[in-house]
Formats: C-alpha cells, sequence, structure tokens
C-alpha cells in the first residue's frame, strides 16, 4: 500500500524519491494503475505544497502575489503535466478536423492557437478564484487539488481509451472497480475533513454543503465533457486526462470561492 502511494507521488509530481527503484518498460503501466487509488490523497499533497508557498508569499506581499504563487508551485511540482494535457487537447478538440487527424495534433509537441489560449485561461481563472477565496483559500486549493485527480479517474474507469496501446489504454485494462472505490471514499474523506478542519462546529454544515457542491460540479463537468470528447475521439486519451483534471480544478475552485446566494 505504501509503495502504490509512494509510486502515485512520482508519477504525478516531480518530488524526489531516490529510494524508490526504478520501474521498467514492461511494469511500467501496471506499476502506474495500480498506484492510481491514491491519487486523492497526492492531490492533497500537491495543494498543501501549494499552499506553503503562497503562505510565504502572502506573507511578503499580498493576496494577488499569493494567489499567483499558489498557481506556480502546483503548476512547477506536476512539471505541468496536466496543463501540457490542457493544451494539447484543446488544440485536438478545437480543430474541427476528423478522428483520426485530432489524434495526431494531440501527439504534436507544439501548441497552437487554441491551446494556448486554454492555458491562458485556466490559470488567469485559477488565480481569480484563489484570490476571491478569501480567508478561506487554502480550503479551496486542497479540495481543488484533490478533486482535480479524483476526475481523472472517473474518466479513466467508466469511460474507453481512445488508442490501442496507449497509456489511457493501459491504465483503462489495469484500474480495478475496488480501485475506483477506495479513492472515491478516499476523496469523500479529504473533502469532509479539510472542509471542516479549523471551523467552529455551528460552521460545519455550511461548509460541507459548498464542499459538496463543489463535488457535485465536478462530477458533472468530468461526465459532460468526457462524454463529449468519447464521442469526438472514440475514447480518452492521457492528454483529455490531464486536461479534465485542470478543468476540475478550474471548477471545484470556482464553487468554494463563489459569494453565498
Amino acid at each position: 500500500m505504501l509503495t502504490a502511494f509512494l509510486e502515485a507521488i512520482r508519477f504525478l509530481t516531480l518530488i524526489p524519491l531516490p529510494f524508490m527503484p526504478p520501474t521498467t518498460g514492461d511494469d511500467y503501466e501496471k506499476t502506474i494503475a495500480r498506484s492510481m487509488a491514491w491519487f486523492p490523497a497526492v492531490g492533497l499533497l500537491i495543494g498543501a505544497i501549494g499552499c506553503v508557498a503562497a503562505l510565504v508569499a502572502g506573507a511578503l506581499w499580498n493576496d494577488l502575489a499569493r494567489a499567483v504563487a499558489v498557481v506556480v508551485v502546483i503548476g512547477l511540482v506536476t512539471s505541468g503535466l496536466h496543463l501540457d494535457g490542457l493544451s494539447d487537447t484543446f488544440d485536438a478538440m478545437m480543430s474541427w478536423r476528423p478522428r483520426e487527424r485530432k489524434l495526431e495534433i494531440m501527439k504534436d509537441s507544439r501548441i497552437g492557437a487554441m491551446g494556448a489560449l486554454a492555458l491562458i485561461a485556466v490559470i488567469l481563472l485559477k488565480v481569480a478564484f484563489v484570490a476571491a477565496a478569501g480567508d478561506d483559500w487554502p480550503r479551496a486549493v486542497l479540495l481543488a487539488t484533490t478533486l482535480g485527480r479524483w476526475a481523472d479517474l472517473y474518466g479513466i474507469f467508466f469511460f474507453p481509451a481512445a488508442r490501442e496501446g496507449g497509456l489511457g489504454r493501459n491504465f483503462r485494462n489495469f484500474t480495478r472497480r475496488g480501485d475506483f472505490a477506495f479513492a472515491t471514499a478516499q476523496m469523500i474523506i479529504i473533502v469532509a475533513g479539510v472542509s471542516v478542519v479549523s471551523l467552529a462546529p455551528e460552521a460545519w454544515p455550511s461548509m460541507l454543503l459548498r464542499g459538496a457542491v463543489a463535488c457535485g460540479l465536478v462530477l458533472l463537468a468530468a461526465h459532460v465533457i468526457f462524454a463529449r470528447w468519447t464521442r469526438a475521439l472514440g475514447g480518452l486519451t492521457g492528454d483529455t486526462y490531464g486536461a479534465m483534471c485542470e478543468i476540475a480544478e478550474v471548477v471545484a475552485l470556482a464553487a468554494m470561492s463563489a459569494r453565498p446566494l
């Protein structure tokens, strides 16, 4: 279990783990697939690292600098893995080309206008929503990074892969029902715990409701977008998982920072 958690950290972040044995080409996908049950917990860790950097930035400068710091540090810690998938996916999906051409565009390392626009939009929205969250910004960040990684698992488990032999196909082949159930239970516990930590008991119901709304909106966005991409591509790819992680983070941050109606 600990090994799977560490493998998830190694796959999703740049955190050095020199004591971990290298994975071979033959068992790489299977090893990563076994670790996916821990993606929500690693998302929480990623968010925590971003929050530490943001606390430093907020102490030295202002709230806007704090919001920028958390977004930049999370991008650096994850080596831009999901941001790269976001740009590739939007370059392909907004090209209005046939399915095979869309899949070819995703493999192209160059970034196009739509990919660049998607990156700019997501980064600006994240900064704006973190700044808008006020004193609850750490709660919003931690929930967003957790839900973003869970959204990927939802796509992997419930939707087909687009390519034979691709990373998405291997992930889906090796992911078991128990892995998704464990990750979902883990996500619910994290969301509930983060929602109420440091709050007085009388404030728990409203914040738990806000966390539940964030979960529901992320689930809705993931299902609708993954269904749309599956129709266009015949399935999902590693790039679409990365794109959905970024979109889910934006949705969660928006829900957590919205003004009460």
